[in-house]
């Protein structure tokens, strides 16, 4: 009986996993971590979503299949939050959809459109499920190594020309995980224009669109550039923007071929989240999240200021500070970058029990960085620092 199967022979070891079982080995020794490496929200949601999943999981009609695609209200209510915070309209029937949040709709999206001869293109460093779900869907997945939105850009528009008629999809995430980069609508003017004559699909994920902390350069819809909805789908999800991580509610808008062919694959794999969470949502999209939306802002946006300088003081290490997101992305401190950005967070997880993400998690361009979630208050913040400059000395 075979023990290697063909998909899971093209998948390198998953670094996440690797992280995952090394702090496991360190909390049996003991150890109590401090662990910034997940994006796992530690706010609660929205006091009135709460409220509302109370009142109803209490009902038990409720506690049925949902329906493929998510309920019509949601995916009307999607619609609504699109028009209200992008100027963007759109048909709930055909342009809208819920998912079992982003990671599973890009991964459902991957098998709809994806075949051996399909190549996708991807940044460098990107979030795992950009490059994977394609890879897992047989594509021909091209990461392309850059350090900003432009550099990608002008570096995808030269592949694409010389592999002219072959690139299916481009993938674009801005705010970006793991780099928290943000680009201006000029940006994705030029990659919908590009796009568009060179007939090729453009897949968005703008999860941290919420999380920006200047309005200045407040994000973007894709979506918002004329005529991306005919080339173009975007992702979204609740999970990080109103702290509702393990609802596993996400949605995805536009391109209502992409759409259809999404739809086409989750009605054979799922039924939806469940649906006190699909109607909970309706009221996190509503406005009566925004001075939630504005507290939560000003918290990560603190916390990340607080740990960027706390680092610079204690331990001379300097951390750009971002625009959006829930993240910080650096260099290693000069005293550890002889070590890979793995090995840098295993030593750091099994002396210390502090936790980062390696920067390597995100693809070769990742190795010598580290991302760290602003997920904790500062006296957690302090105790980290702490222990690193104990470590350092």
């Amino acid at each position: 009986m075979p023990n290697q199967f063909y998909l899971t022979s093209k998948l390198p070891p998953y670094i996440f996993a690797a992280i995952a079982d090394i702090k496991q080995k360190a909390v049996a020794k003991g150890l109590d971590l401090i662990d910034f490496g997940m994006g796992n929200p530690d706010s609660a949601p929205p006091d009135h979503v709460m409220k509302s999943l109370n009142q109803l999981t209490q009902d038990p009609k409720l506690y049925g299949y949902s329906v493929s695609g998510g309920i019509h209200d949601l995916r009307k209510a999607i619609c609504g939050y699109y028009q209200r915070v992008f100027n963007v309209e759109l048909d709930y029937k055909t342009q809208a959809l819920v998912t079992i949040g982003s990671k599973e709709g890009i991964t459902s999206l991957a098998t709809a459109i994806s075949d051996s001869e399909t190549h996708i293109c991807v940044k460098s460093p990107s979030y795992p499920i950009h490059t994977f779900a394609f890879i897992i869907s047989r594509s021909n997945t091209h990461q392309i190594p850059a350090e900003n939105a432009y550099e990608f850009l002008a570096k995808f528009k030269e592949h694409a020309l010389q592999n002219k008629g072959k690139v299916r999809a481009v993938i674009v995430n801005y705010p970006c995980n793991p780099t928290a980069e943000t680009v201006d609508i000029d940006f994705y003017e030029e990659l919908v224009d590009f796009c568009r004559q060179q007939k090729i699909y453009i897949i968005s994920d703008i999860a941290y669109a919420e999380l920006y902390f200047d309005e200045k350069t407040k994000p973007n819809s894709i979506l918002q550039v004329k005529g991306a909805s005919d080339i173009a789908i975007e992702f979204c999800s609740t999970s990080k923007s109103y702290s509702m991580a393990g609802c596993r509610v996400g949605f995805v808008v536009g391109n209502k071929d992409l759409i259809a062919a999404l739809y086409k694959i989750k009605s054979y794999l799922d039924y939806s989240s469940f649906t006190p969470l699909q109607m909970a949502s309706i009221e996190a999209l509503s406005n009566k999240s925004d001075k939630y939306l504005k507290n939560l802002r000003k918290l990560y946006d603190e916390r990340g200021n607080y740990f960027i300088a706390q680092a610079k003081k204690e331990l001379n290490w300097s951390i750009k500070k971002p625009q959006a997101s829930m993240f910080l992305w650096s260099k290693l401190p000069e005293n550890f970058n002889n070590l890979s950005s793995f090995d840098f967070c295993k030593k750091l997880i099994e002396e210390i029990g502090v936790v980062f993400c390696p920067g390597s998690s995100f693809g070769i361009s990742g190795e010598g960085f580290v991302r760290i979630s602003v997920i904790h208050n500062n006296q957690k913040t302090d105790e980290a620092i702490s222990r690193i400059k104990n470590l350092a000395n």
